[in-house]
């Protein structure tokens, strides 16, 4: 009985519909001018999103203010702002990259983060981590570019030690250069792989 009422009821519903075809193509039009709106918006937001990015400058002291993870995104931010794709890999699992970017010349950047709550009083980075780098930034995530970024400073045995493994060492000073917005991170860097595609600069 039920079966029958609800095809009867179909039946009415469509046999209206078709005696009132101006309803379907006012409920076209609307639909239409929604959805329009809902992409308008959606262009808007995607916009902002872009101009805040570009923007995005950070001072030391509020980089020292983060907690770990939320370093991890900021870290992120400032690759997209200087026009890089970035996601954020860090916890468990992340094979020792917490953000993985590529920058505009297609290079593949695989960076650790280290915060720091007492910044430069906190203890130093040391070579462990630079090890741990070392095994996976281009085995694991096909790095050009392996960097240990901390918001701190490192040990007196890991500068040279990420010197000899073609590791780049990000400390507090330089950290505060670029996320001041002065230049991209390749900028601040030595001894940068070359642009594996050509860009507007080449």
């Amino acid at each position: 009985m039920a079966t029958v009422v609800a095809v009867a009821l179909v039946a009415a519903v469509v046999q209206w519909l078709l005696a009132h075809w101006w309803v379907l193509l006012l409920a076209a039009v609307v639909a239409a001018v929604v959805g329009g709106l809902w992409l308008q918006r959606a262009r808007e937001r995607a916009e902002w999103e872009r101009v805040r990015a570009r923007a995005l400058r950070l001072r030391i002291a509020e980089i020292d203010a983060l907690d770990h993870r939320a370093f991890e995104f900021a870290i992120r931010d400032l690759m997209r702002r200087d026009g890089c794709r970035a996601e954020r890999l860090g916890g468990a699992g992340d094979n020792a990259c917490d953000v993985r970017a590529v920058d505009p010349a297609g290079r593949v950047w695989a960076i650790q983060c280290k915060h720091r709550r007492d910044g430069d009083r906190g203890s130093a980075v040391g070579v462990g981590v630079l090890q741990q780098v070392n095994g996976t930034a281009r085995q694991i995530h096909g790095a050009d570019v392996a960097v240990v970024l901390t918001n701190g400073r490192f040990s007196s045995k890991a500068i040279p030690w990420g010197r000899d493994h073609r590791i780049h060492l990000v400390d507090r000073r330089l950290l505060g250069e670029w996320a001041a917005g002065s230049r991209p991170l390749w900028d601040l860097l030595d001894h940068i792989p070359p642009a594996r595609r050509p860009t507007a600069l080449s």
